[in-house]
C-alpha cells in the first residue's frame, strides 16, 4: 500500500468529527497537485513557444506563396519556412497552437512579406487582403492539352486532376449534341481565380462561358439555317482558328464548306498536326501520310472533333461564310498573316511556291 493509500485508509482517519476536515486536507492536497502540473505544462509551452526559431516583427519586402488544396498547417508551415517568410516552421506551427482561426486557410496564393514572425504571418494570412488574386488566360486555338497545362498553372492544381475531370464528361455540362467530347467546348476567354476552385469546378466555368458565348451568337439556330450541326460549325471554327487570320476567317470557311460539298477532302495540315501532337506550320511528305482520322489529307470530309478551343469570331466566321467559289488558299507569308484565295489548281501551286519561298528564306536567316 502506497503513502498515499495510507493516508486515504479509513482505518487511519480518527474517529468521531475529525474525519471529515482530515479528507478536505486530502481534497486540497490533490487539487494543489493538478494545479501544480497545469502550471507546469503551461510552463513547458510557453517556454517551448520561446525557443523556437522566429523572426521578430511584421517583415519586409514581398513574395507570393501558394497553398495548395489539402495542405495540413505543418505543410503550410513549411512552405513558408523554404519562402523564407518565417524563420523556421515551428514557429508558424506556435502561432496557429490554439488560434481557431488557423483551420480556415484555404488554398490559393497569399501576399507575404519576408522574415516576419510565425504570429505577423499567421495574422497576414488570416487577413483577406493577403489573397493575391489568380488570373487564367486562355487564348483562341489552345488544345485541350495546351488548356489543362495554362490552368494547373494558373489555378496551382494539379495536372491529373484536370485530366480525371475530363475523363468523366458527363459532369462537365456539356451540351448534348457534343456528345460528351469537351475538345473545343473550353471557351477561351479570362478567369478570375477565387483559389478554392477544384479542376471539375474551373473546367465547368470554361464550358459554362463556351453555353453563354453560343447562345449570344444562336449557334444551334444559324447552324440549322446553314444546313449543318452545332458541332460541326465548330469543328470548321477550330479549322479556322488553326488556318487562318480573323479577316480571313469567312474566306477559309467559304474554301472548307466548297470542298465538302464538291467532295474533295480539306488537306488541312492543321489537322495532322492536332493528330501528330505538334505545333509546326508545315509539315514533311511522311508527315502527312500519318494514319490518323484527322488526316485531312487521306480521308474526305470533317475531322472527327474539334482541334483546338476556337473564339467568337471563328465560330461566327464558320456561321457566316464569305461568299465565292475558292477551292484552295494559302498563308504565303506568316509574319505578314498575307493569304491567297483561287479556285485554280494551277494557282494553288504557284501559291504554294510562294509560301516554299518563304521558308527558304527563313532557313536562309
Amino acid at each position: 500500500m502506497s503513502q498515499l493509500d495510507s493516508f486515504m485508509s479509513a482505518d487511519s482517519l480518527p474517529p468521531s468529527r475529525h474525519r471529515g476536515s482530515g479528507l478536505r486536507r486530502v481534497v486540497v492536497v490533490v487539487v494543489l497537485v493538478l494545479v501544480a502540473v497545469g502550471a507546469f505544462a503551461a510552463y513547458r509551452a510557453v517556454s517551448s513557444a520561446m525557443d523556437v526559431d522566429d523572426y521578430a516583427g511584421a517583415g519586409s519586402g514581398q513574395v507570393q506563396v501558394t497553398v495548395t488544396r489539402g495542405d495540413s498547417l505543418t505543410a503550410i508551415a513549411r512552405t513558408l519556412e523554404k519562402a523564407d517568410v518565417v524563420k523556421s516552421a515551428d514557429a508558424f506551427i506556435a502561432a496557429v497552437s490554439g488560434n481557431d482561426r488557423a483551420s480556415t486557410l484555404g488554398p490559393g496564393r497569399y501576399t507575404l512579406q519576408l522574415q516576419m514572425s510565425g504570429q505577423a504571418a499567421l495574422d497576414l494570412m488570416l487577413d483577406p487582403v493577403s489573397r493575391a488574386a489568380s488570373r487564367l488566360v486562355l487564348p483562341e486555338g489552345l488544345r485541350i492539352g495546351q488548356t489543362v497545362k495554362a490552368a494547373a498553372d494558373a489555378s496551382s492544381l494539379p495536372k491529373k486532376d484536370f485530366v480525371a475531370a475530363l475523363e468523366a464528361p458527363r459532369d462537365l455540362g456539356l451540351p448534348e449534341w457534343a456528345g460528351n467530347r469537351p475538345e473545343g467546348l473550353l471557351f477561351p476567354a479570362t478567369y478570375d481565380l477565387a483559389g478554392d476552385e477544384d479542376a471539375s469546378a474551373l473546367l465547368r466555368a470554361m464550358v459554362s462561358r463556351f453555353k453563354q458565348a453560343s447562345a449570344d451568337i444562336a449557334l444551334e439556330d444559324r447552324a440549322d439555317e446553314l444546313g449543318v450541326s452545332p458541332y460541326d460549325v465548330l469543328i470548321v471554327a477550330s479549322l479556322l482558328q488553326a488556318e487562318g487570320v480573323p479577316n480571313d476567317f469567312s474566306k477559309v470557311a467559304r474554301v472548307i464548306y466548297n470542298r465538302l460539298d464538291a467532295g474533295m477532302p480539306l488537306q488541312l495540315d492543321s489537322t495532322v498536326a492536332y493528330a501528330l501532337d505538334v505545333t509546326e506550320i508545315a509539315l514533311s511528305a511522311d508527315q502527312l501520310k500519318t494514319s490518323s482520322p484527322y488526316n485531312t489529307y487521306e480521308n474526305k470530309g470533317l475531322p472527327p472533333t474539334p482541334i483546338n478551343s476556337p473564339g467568337e469570331a471563328a465560330i461566327e466566321a464558320a456561321l457566316s461564310p464569305a461568299r465565292g467559289k475558292w477551292l484552295y488558299f494559302v498563308s504565303v507569308n506568316p509574319d505578314t498573316k498575307e493569304t491567297k484565295f483561287t479556285k485554280s489548281y494551277d494557282k494553288f501551286l504557284e501559291y504554294k511556291r510562294e509560301f516554299q519561298d518563304y521558308l527558304a528564306a527563313q532557313k536562309k536567316g
